[in-house]
Formats: C-alpha cells, structure tokens, sequence
C-alpha cells in the first residue's frame, strides 16, 4: 500500500470522527465524551497487548491473526489522533517534542 502523508491520515481520521459523532446522537442522544473517547482508545489499546502475545505464542492464537492485530494498531493511533484533536493538542508537535526530549535522553 502506498504510503499517506500525515497530515492526510489525520484530516480523514477526524472526518471519521465527525461521522461517528452523529451516529452516537443518532443512537444514544448525544456524543461521546472525551472521557469516553479516552476509555474506547484504551479498551483497543489493550487489545493490542492481547493480539500481540497471541502473535508471539504467548497467548491461545485466536482466528483472525495479523489482520485484527493491524486493525487494532491503526485504531489505536486514530483514536490518539482524535484525543489529541479534541484536547486541543497537535498530535504532530507533540510527537515531535516527545521525539526530541527522547533523542537527547538516550544519548546520556
């Protein structure tokens, strides 16, 4: 697959979002919090731990495999980039920062 710029995956992860938005007012009156949202992202994220201990022999290997796993890690970061939206975080600077701070730690 061809690689997509960054700031394309995040306008149409932030378009997705819109659109889950108005199926929740939709379903349930009203959408979901950033709370919500924060605890939907760690709810994937620690599927990811379990799909990854599956992959590696750790863990009763399930039906679906890789596919789940990579479904899961691109939810993942989709679900940080609409946190980081709705907290009024750039999620590019923050981890430009985060690489930066990282970079002059580990060079000690």
């Amino acid at each position: 697959m061809e690689k997509t710029d960054l700031n394309e995956l995040i306008a149409r992860s932030l378009k997705i979002r819109e659109r889950y938005h108005e199926l929740e007012v939709e379903h349930h009156g009203s959408e979901w919090t950033v709370e919500e949202d924060a605890l939907a992202f760690l709810t994937d994220a620690a599927m990811v731990g379990r799909l990854t201990m599956s992959q590696q022999g750790r863990w009763p290997a399930g039906k679906s495999g890789n596919a789940e796993l990579e479904h899961k890690l691109g939810e993942s970061i989709w679900w940080l980039v609409v946190l980081a939206d709705r907290m009024d975080i750039d999620i590019q600077d923050a981890l430009a920062k985060f690489l930066t701070k990282t970079e002059k730690l580990i060079k000690k």
